[in-house]
């Protein structure tokens, strides 16, 4: 990924190889559809986001070093949805969209929440994030979060003290979650079913709720909540 910059001074200091430096594919959006920009035309795609978008042109340089050939990379990708978990839509209708997503990192966390504001920025972006990992769980981690959830317009933190508890790990506190988070307006909830109740109470019209975690944020299905989100 020749954006990388750290990448770029490893690959430069290998030799012997083939190397192909890739970026971001060129894209446009429209009506909350991600187009490629291609010589044969708009490319729309299933999938979004700066990140995914770079997967994309490395996953064309991939395929063109085996013979597929860009036009038929493009025909093919357009039904491409994406990787289980990743940016996965979970319902959409008229009222917004429900989306989950496994970004836990503070880096992927910032990526997905940056890619889902691009490509609704006229909606009410409501950003729920689990700590879930054992990193994320620690205190002396937390400030590698610190403004990554900005571009969200709510944000909400949802972690189960019994969780860390069992995975044997020092106690945190909410106080020790709004420093690291560096967010004011930030809400952090402890029991699954207030979480539930407070993103009920942030139903209404051209909304997108993404939910992210590698856990499930104590027990909740998210083909049912998607459901009572956008009922």
């Amino acid at each position: 990924c020749a954006d990388d910059e750290n990448v770029v001074k490893i690959g430069n200091e290998i030799s012997g190889i083939e190397k192909k430096p890739y970026t971001t594919h060129p894209y446009t959006i429209r009506n909350g559809i991600t187009y490629l920009l291609t010589n044969y035309g708009e490319i729309p795609l299933q999938i979004f986001g700066k990140h995914n978008l770079a997967n994309l042109n490395a996953a064309r340089y991939a395929c063109n070093a085996i013979g597929v050939n860009d036009q038929q990379f493009y025909e093919a990708i357009q039904t491409f949805k994406g990787a289980s978990k990743r940016l996965e839509l979970v319902k959409q209708n008229d009222n917004g969209l429900v989306y989950k997503d496994f970004a836990h990192s503070p880096s992927k966390l910032k990526a997905t929440i940056q890619a889902v504001r691009e490509q609704y920025p006229n909606h009410h972006l409501v950003a729920c994030m689990e700590l879930h990992t054992f990193s994320s769980l620690s205190e002396s981690f937390l400030s590698q979060y610190k403004n990554v959830m900005n571009e969200a317009d709510t944000a909400f933190i949802f972690f189960d003290h019994h969780a860390v508890a069992h995975k044997k790990l020092p106690p945190i506190t909410n106080e020790m979650v709004y420093k690291g988070f560096n967010r004011n307006d930030l809400e952090i909830f402890n029991e699954t079913d207030k979480l539930q109740q407070r993103l009920l109470e942030l139903k209404r019209p051209q909304t997108v709720f993404l939910l992210m975690s590698s856990g499930n944020f104590g027990g909740i299905v998210f083909e049912e909540l998607a459901e009572k989100l956008l009922g």
